[in-house]
């Protein structure tokens, strides 16, 4: 049975959670409210002592999701927020020991892509694009992207991508490391659904052991130190103009005026 909710919808199966980022006509873009309703649905998911294993993924065909809803950060400061979960209450909730799956079907850009990679399993229908292209609007991937990325594939390739905000395919993902399997165009979720079933015949307190063990490994104390944004360079972007004015711009629909101020 489905729970709606205005920024996304819950469903239960058993022993699975499905989330769904529902927001279409944005392309599943979020904003400062639906990273709260998020995180509260992953606190729900987190406490849940008969959800073993989570889906998400974004409503409609175009998007997983597109990152920072840009209109609205532009509407208001223009300097965007996160919940203690991160983007979508997910990409920085270093405490959950459960399986996350991430069903991308379609574009995964800037947040999107951090938020599949914050999940354990990244299963790409074949139309996927992933993208961290914050700086063309004045901004950084820091809601995970310039961790994980490194970590996932390398510093020289996840730099490939993260200085130029270039888009890469489901394909390429896949040959990279960061996808976990590719699927036929529409299918993202039916094949995160099998990946989860197979996880639901395997004992949940070994799933969180596993998962609890490896990440904590590869996530170490030097990793997460990493995430506060007390950099000079980020306190610099923060507190520019240049970083104003990308959201602003891209509202406009004109191309941003660089001060480097």
């Amino acid at each position: 049975m489905a729970k709606s909710l205005e920024y996304c919808t819950v469903e239960k199966h058993g022993h699975l959670t499905i989330v769904t980022i529902n927001r279409p006509e944005v392309m599943n873009s979020l904003h400062y409210e639906g990273d709260l309703e998020l995180d509260a649905v992953w606190n729900d998911f987190q406490q849940d002592r008969e959800q073993w294993v989570a889906i998400v993924t974004g409503a409609g065909e175009r998007a997983f999701s597109t990152g920072n809803d840009l209109k609205a950060q532009a509407k208001v400061s223009g300097r965007r927020q996160f919940p203690p979960g991160g983007f979508a209450g997910l990409s920085t909730r270093f405490d959950l020991d459960k399986p996350v799956i991430a069903a991308v079907n379609g574009m995964a850009m800037g947040g999107g892509f951090e938020l599949a990679l914050a999940c354990d399993l990244v299963i790409a229908d074949e139309t996927a694009l992933f993208a961290l292209p914050e700086p063309k609007v004045g901004l950084a991937a820091l809601a995970g992207g310039v961790q994980y990325l490194p970590k996932a594939i390398g510093l020289p390739r996840a730099m490939g991508i993260l200085l130029t905000g270039r888009r890469v395919s489901a394909r390429e993902g896949y040959e990279l490391g960061f996808v976990t399997a590719v699927t036929e165009k529409g299918k993202s979720l039916d094949v995160a659904k099998e990946w989860a079933g197979q996880m639901l015949e395997c004992s949940p307190m070994a799933l969180r052991a596993t998962k609890q063990a490896a990440r904590r490994t590869l996530y170490d104390g030097e990793f997460l130190k990493s995430f506060p944004t007390d950099f000079p360079a980020v306190a610099a972007l923060r507190m520019s103009q240049d970083y104003l004015e990308g959201p602003r711009a891209f509202a406009e629909k004109r191309k941003p005026n660089w001060t480097n101020s």
